[in-house]
């Protein structure tokens, strides 16, 4: 069980890489491995994403909730009418669709990976390496658009880029691939705008931290109702730390990603991937 320190600290690692482009799951991997601490508990885990997933609804909730409420009326025009192109009729409506079909990949792959992408989580050399997968995303989308200087905005995504994104989000399932890194990067290459970009890349990532949390938390209490008593205290401390940095990381993101570049994200995983690697092969006996 961790400490409240513990908790503290991998709260605000989750909730700032989590956001910011630079892998939340590869950091929550290397963090405990380099200051040789017990690395953190499934269920751990669990409670420190959904405390992001409460990030996102506090910067996005009135968005979210136009977006239900838009695709719902949609649904009931579509089956009045007979016409499936109310679906898209609206941007909202047509967010909330983009947003299911984006969560899908995401979804099946979960499902079919879980084991082998679980064994990843326990290896720091695995999430080094695909940090710098990470680092590569993110200067090759600046480099590939470098010229590019009329970007769409978020009403002129197509059916196709939403389904290309969600790809993306689904191979940062592995560690150390950053999923807002993946994501972002997608669809800066696909022409979308900066700011765009970023928007959408949060509102993607709440199905999967909704739907992801309550099937590991479901199967916590399920198989192990005694360890969520137990680790009451660091839940509550890693829950409200990922919640408020994440919302912070958040804002800062969006502002950020307006006038610049992700090279500076790209340079700090590449760093913290040699960085790793190499310490690891001076650890080894």
């Amino acid at each position: 069980m961790f400490d409240l320190f513990k908790a503290f600290v991998l709260g605000l690692v989750q909730g700032a890489s989590e956001f910011l482009p630079i892998s939340s799951s590869g950091h929550l991997v290397i963090v405990p491995w380099l200051f040789g601490w017990q690395s953190p508990s499934l269920l751990f885990d669990t409670v420190v994403h959904l405390g992001t997933l409460l990030s996102i609804l506090a910067v996005f909730g009135r968005d979210f909730a136009a977006i239900i409420l838009a695709a719902i009326r949609s649904l009931n025009v579509a089956r009045k009418t007979g016409a499936p192109s109310a679906l898209l009729a609206d941007l909202n409506a047509r967010l909330g669709w983009f947003i299911l079909l984006g969560s899908v990949p995401a979804a099946i792959t979960g499902l079919l990976l879980k084991d082998p992408l679980e064994q990843l989580y326990h290896t720091p050399p695995a999430a080094a390496f695909f940090l710098a997968v990470t680092a590569l995303l993110l200067a090759g989308s600046e480099w590939m658009t470098r010229n590019v200087r009329t970007r769409a905005p978020l009403s002129r995504m197509s059916l196709r880029q939403s389904f290309l994104i969600g790809l993306a989000q689904a191979a940062a399932l592995a560690p150390g691939i950053s999923r807002s890194g993946a994501t972002i990067a997608a669809a800066l290459a696909q022409g979308l705008r900066r700011e765009a970009a970023a928007r959408y890349s949060f509102l993607l990532g709440a199905p999967a931290f909704l739907g992801a949390g309550l099937l590991q938390f479901s199967e916590m209490l399920a198989t192990e109702p005694a360890a969520v008593a137990a680790e009451m205290p660091a839940l509550i401390v890693g829950f409200i730390t990922s919640a408020l940095c994440g919302y912070v990381s958040i804002r800062f993101l969006l502002a950020y990603v307006r006038r610049n570049s992700l090279y500076l994200f790209s340079a700090y995983c590449l760093i913290v991937s040699l960085a790793v690697l190499t310490l690891h092969a001076l650890r080894l006996p």
